[in-house]
């Protein structure tokens, strides 16, 4: 074939996160690349969400305004880069290329690909943070994790496995003053859907 787009066939994409559609194809002599439509086809509508043509670059979803965009001055990549995937932009997109040859004649080609958006799985990461240098003034421990919203946090005194005391569903832990009593081993939980 003289010319043909490549893509790929399903792409797996995480929530808020970013991905890109790849379609590309090796320019020829001869022909120029006319129009550019990226479609959606979601529960058996179709729609155009992006349209490269003489006029510019338009994006005809007001759901993806300001969050998909196509490559500027790289010959032969169309491929689309959707940024803060959203649940409902799961569906089947369409790359659809229409070049003009020399004798006027268009010719068109297309690639689809599967996008599948999924939630991340959070990811832990916990942070401690406590003043031991002035007993009478406030102390707190405070946990952090990064992870698909919203995240839940327990506090417990213990140990993870063995026996623990709950103390707290906030991220933050805090003490108006600390005791001797106070002292030994905290730890949290964090958690999301």
């Amino acid at each position: 074939a003289l010319l043909d787009l490549s893509g790929v066939h399903q792409v797996k994409g995480t929530w808020m996160g970013s991905t890109t559609l790849p379609c590309t194809y090796t320019p020829s002599e001869g022909f120029t690349q006319h129009t550019l439509i990226w479609s959606m086809e979601r529960d058996y509508r179709t729609s155009t969400i992006f349209r490269r043509d003489d006029s510019g670059d338009h994006v005809l979803l007001s759901q993806f305004r300001d969050r998909v965009s196509v490559p500027k001055h790289s010959l032969g990549n169309a491929s689309l880069l959707i940024e803060n995937l959203e649940i409902p932009d799961s569906g089947h997109y369409t790359c659809q290329v229409i070049w003009r040859s020399k004798n006027n004649s268009l010719i068109t080609k297309e690639v689809t690909t599967t996008v599948k958006v999924v939630k991340g799985k959070s990811s832990h990461r916990a942070l401690l943070l406590g003043s031991q240098s002035n007993p009478q003034s406030m102390t707190s421990l405070t946990c952090v994790a990064s992870g698909s919203p919203p995240i839940s946090y327990r506090w417990f005194r213990g140990t993870p496995g063995g026996k623990a005391l709950l103390l707290s569903s906030q991220a933050e832990l805090a003490w108006d003053s600390l005791r001797p009593s106070d002292s030994g081993r905290y730890y949290c939980e964090a958690a999301n859907r």
